[in-house]
């Protein structure tokens, strides 16, 4: 996988690569949370529970459909990414170069001042995107793991953590790589989620 790299022209390939990761920036920064929370009569979701903009606050708000838009509106736009790199290029680097793209879009989103979501959703629109197999797995190992611990954030660091393995068992290290990169990104932007985590303070799943 990693041989991948010695493939590409690299004199010829940076400006495509720059272009790939500019315009999956931009598509990773449309900050689809405040939009359908506004349009389902929510207000600005900055406002409102932990300020996130992602799915589980707009799920605060009780808009549940907003909600799941959100979800998968965050999830999809990673996704798309991906894939028109990978239509596009073929070469490996493409798409994995797409992902982090898409994904620090949405975490840093240049139109709401670099302060976006938390990426979950992002990051397993990337996974499904660069390999179906590995995305559904990591998608079963939050669904495991929140049903046996009822918290969401510990789900979503779980998952983050075994997405690199995942990859390296198949043999996929180039992406292995990125899940490391991408893994290490949800941890930070879970911080204070790890605090209260360490407290016994995190919120249980259906619980308010």
């Amino acid at each position: 996988m990693l041989e991948s790299l010695a493939l590409v022209h690299w004199g010829t390939a940076w400006p495509f690569l720059l272009a790939i990761f500019v315009f999956s920036y931009l598509l990773g920064s449309i900050p689809f949370g405040l939009i359908f929370a506004w349009l389902s009569g929510a207000g600005d979701i900055r406002k409102i529970g932990s300020g996130n903009i992602g799915a589980t606050n707009v799920l605060r708000t009780g808009k549940r459909w907003a909600a799941a838009a959100t979800l998968l509106a965050d999830a999809g736009k990673a996704l798309v990414a991906v894939a028109m790199a990978e239509a596009w290029f073929g070469l490996d680097v493409f798409p994995a170069v797409a992902g982090f793209g898409a994904f620090t879009g949405h975490l840093y989103p240049v139109w709401l001042n670099f302060k976006g979501g938390k990426g979950v959703a992002s990051f397993i629109g990337i996974t499904i995107g660069l390999t179906l197999l590995v995305g559904l797995v990591t998608c079963l190992t939050w669904l495991v793991t929140a049903r046996a611990f009822r918290t969401s954030s510990l789900a979503a660091l779980v998952a983050a953590a075994m997405t690199p393995v995942y990859f390296a068992l198949i043999g996929e290290y180039l992406f292995a790589l990125l899940g490391v990169v991408l893994a290490v990104l949800i941890f930070y932007s879970h911080r204070s989620n790890l605090q209260r985590l360490r407290r016994g303070e995190e919120p249980k799943i259906g619980r308010k």
